[in-house]
């Protein structure tokens, strides 16, 4: 009898400390009452974002970031990032999302959520017009710069394993290591490479092969389920509203097309 009213007693204490308790607020919840999202972008990899003249971010990636910003009601924080620390920024904390050229991957997806694809992207191989390369065989041995991390890393290594691979922490010193003739080629977006043709006309540069099609994705906390969810509401309606094509065409050149879900 008497372990039975102890026992009663726990759990009533138990009942009344779980009553007491607040409810853990999710990032939704945060982002709202700090009036602020903070979100890992890109600086060095244009036209998805890079610093302009005004010395000021833009880019695809900003443009998108703004509008989720705008959509929610806060202030947008943009917080530099790489492409070997953009995940862990928002692992550890320091981000509220990331919008950086992410494509979804097998391991990625194991530490971290992904929203539905906001952009498109292609993974090429770059460089002069010789040699010429018809397969991704034709790869091995030469020398090709990739940024450490990046899903261009990742298809080269499944793709074209005998390639002479230099990585480098960041897409300018890969960039750079191409252009100063350190690499013979270089694994980058097609909009990217576009991008360098425009401000180097006269450049001896072409598309060498085709990697893969990898969309970007919106980068999310594992298990935020509701900031997800507002995110995937927010892209959607931008799709609807020709929103997301207008920037793809603004910043791309291109049209969105079919995103997938």
């Amino acid at each position: 009898m008497k372990a039975r009213l102890l026992f009663a007693a726990a759990i009533g204490l138990m009942t009344s400390f779980a009553a007491a308790a607040p409810a853990l607020a999710d990032a939704l919840d945060t982002i709202t009452s700090r009036n602020t999202i903070r979100v890992a972008v890109p600086t060095d990899y244009p036209p998805f974002g890079s610093v302009g003249p005004d010395m000021q971010p833009r880019g695809m990636d900003i443009d998108v970031a703004k509008l989720i910003a705008d959509k929610l009601g806060v202030k947008l924080e943009l917080v530099p990032v790489t492409a070997p620390n953009r995940v862990a920024y928002l692992q550890s904390g320091k981000t509220d999302l990331t919008i950086s050229s992410l494509g979804k991957t097998e391991e990625r997806a194991k530490v971290i959520d992904f929203s539905i694809a906001y952009s498109p992207f292609f993974d090429a191989v770059f460089g002069k017009k010789e040699p010429p390369v018809k397969e991704h065989s034709d790869l091995g041995g030469k020398t090709i710069a990739v940024t450490r991390g990046s899903m261009q890393d990742q298809e080269l290594q499944t793709l074209a394993p005998a390639a002479k691979i230099q990585r480098f922490e960041d897409n300018n010193s890969t960039i750079a290591s191409f252009m100063s003739g350190q690499a013979e080629m270089f694994a980058s977006g097609t909009a990217v490479a576009a991008a360098i043709k425009q401000r180097n006309p006269n450049l001896d540069l072409e598309l060498k092969i085709v990697l893969a099609n990898a969309p970007c994705y919106v980068g999310v906390v594992k298990g935020e389920t509701r900031l997800l969810a507002k995110v995937n509401e927010i892209i959607r309606e931008a799709k609807a509203s020709n929103e997301i094509d207008r920037l793809s065409r603004k910043w791309l050149g291109a049209p969105a097309g079919d995103l997938p879900e």
